[in-house]
């Protein structure tokens, strides 16, 4: 963040909030100037009928109205401005991104009942480009960060394109934490707990009427992982999510009943392992695969989180707690190291 002394010239800078529907844009009760707040501290602003007035140090003042400048871009081109865009347009405008930062965010994948999915941060966007240039695509990281959305989101597309014939999404029916019991039902009701997650996201990708059909057609299949095994895909994207509770005998099936014409992105955060005993079989395949031409793995980060901005900050302060515990043990364990070596002696 930069930072100015009390004594700093001060400036002053009107933008004319011109081309875009400014109630959307400010949204309701000028969200939009307490986000700028928010993201620009040190800087003041204010609007009046269509233009919006900036005060602070010239250096930060400059840098906000780049930023304006960005948001009205990005405003014209989705026609929708969330608190996520103007914190990333900050971000990417102090580290000398700005000019790019509209085109970054804007192209949206789908479109959904007037909605636009798009990417939020430059790591998305990475994360959505490595789809395009890549058979097969690992998409690691905290929750949040839209891992799944945007592969299921790049799904539909390529469905709508007619790149694929069907879209197969899958995961591996594994209990986080909790022991379930003896579930009621069909089969189809034991395992529809576990794939509830997938069905939701795919109803809000698509028209709510188009689902039932495709679903019934077979041209977008949700099954559970096992389901997977003896087949060979074809003109399909699949996608594999909560591929961090996957075996590594799992993850070598999943991954080798890749057929012509397909494509594959896995999913996981490695810092949520339910699997009782057995290694990750994500963690296993990044120290196989890295480097294999055709695949590629995305790393995202906390900077890519787009829920809630505490969300955020209860990963950090999950990841601080992991890596205190783990320095703590690697003390134990080399005093032990030496209280046994000075025992031998």
């Amino acid at each position: 963040m930069q930072a100015s002394s009390p004594d700093a010239p001060q400036s002053q800078r009107t933008v004319l909030l011109e081309g875009v529907d400014l109630g959307s844009l400010l949204g309701h009760r000028d969200r939009l100037v307490g986000d700028l707040e928010r993201t620009h501290p040190g800087v003041s602003f204010h609007v009046r009928d269509q233009v919006l007035t900036m005060r602070g140090p010239v250096a930060l003042v400059r840098a906000a109205e780049q930023a304006v400048g960005e948001i009205l871009k990005l405003a014209r081109g989705s026609g929708a401005v969330s608190a996520n865009d103007v914190g990333e347009i900050a971000r990417m405008v102090r580290e000398g991104n700005g000019p790019t930062a509209a085109q970054t965010l804007s192209a949206p994948i789908v479109t959904v009942r007037g909605h636009a999915v798009r990417p939020q941060t430059r790591g998305q966007r990475a994360y959505v480009n490595a789809i395009d240039e890549n058979t097969i695509v690992f998409g690691l990281g905290p929750a949040g960060t839209g891992k799944t959305y945007l592969a299921m989101a790049k799904a539909v597309q390529a469905l709508q394109r007619r790149e694929v014939a069907k879209i197969i999404l899958t995961r591996p029916a594994v209990e986080a934490g909790e022991r379930l019991g003896y579930l009621p039902g069909t089969l189809e009701d034991k395992i529809d707990p576990y794939l509830r997650p997938l069905f939701d996201a795919i109803g809000s990708l698509m028209d709510i009427e188009v689902v039932p059909k495709l679903l019934a057609s077979g041209t977008i299949e949700v099954a559970p992982l096992a389901y997977m095994r003896g087949r060979t895909l074809n003109e399909a994207f699949v996608v594999l999510d909560e591929a961090q509770n996957t075996t590594p005998e799992q993850m070598k099936m999943f991954l080798t009943r890749l057929g012509y014409g397909s494509k594959m992105v896995v999913t996981g955060d490695l810092t949520q392992v339910d699997l009782p005993a057995a290694s990750s079989g994500l963690r296993v395949v990044s120290q196989i695969l890295e480097g294999v031409e055709d695949v590629h793995f995305e790393h995202l980060g906390v900077d890519d989180i787009v829920r809630h901005s505490l969300v955020g900050r209860i990963v950090d302060a999950y990841t601080a707690y992991d890596e205190r515990r783990a320095t703590a043990r690697a003390s134990q364990q080399s005093d032990k190291q030496s209280n046994t070596q000075g025992e031998s002696r």
